[in-house]
């Protein structure tokens, strides 16, 4: 396991199940959360499931970690894939937990080589397939 600057520590099992994304293709997107000062994989999103099943394994009260495997078709027509972090901190959720993710985040993003770009979400309709395509499109 990875120490991460905060305290909180890494499981491999989240850089391995990433690099099989990444590489692989296994997974559509990963879920990740903290829990017992480590982060762990939570929710594993097969390659068939779609966007609207990713939003719907965040919990609408707890913060989370994210990674999906985005595929879009450029202006110039072309198929592109690219993967992007989200960082889930509903308003609803514990203050206490808001601060445990945003200061542990930095340290895990970079255990994850090979994200495009990185959304952080409150809210549902900051999640909306429109903004992320927008942001794909962009970077």
């Amino acid at each position: 396991m990875a120490n991460a600057a905060s305290g909180m520590a890494v499981h491999d099992d989240c850089k391995l199940k990433f690099l099989q994304l990444k590489a692989k293709r296994s997974y559509r997107f990963i879920v990740f959360k903290i829990e017992q000062q480590q982060v762990v994989v939570e929710k594993l999103g097969e390659p068939t499931e779609s966007y609207d099943d990713f939003t719907a394994s965040l919990p609408a009260n707890e913060c989370r970690y994210a990674v999906y495997d985005l595929d879009f078709i450029t202006a110039e027509n072309c198929q592109r894939s690219k993967i992007f972090f989200t960082a889930w901190s509903p308003d609803s959720s514990k203050v206490r937990h808001k601060m445990v993710y945003a200061s542990s985040k930095d340290r895990f993003k970079r255990e994850l080589d090979g994200i495009s770009f990185e959304l952080q979400a409150t809210d549902p309709s900051e999640l909306s397939l429109d903004i992320v395509k927008g942001r794909a499109t962009s970077t």
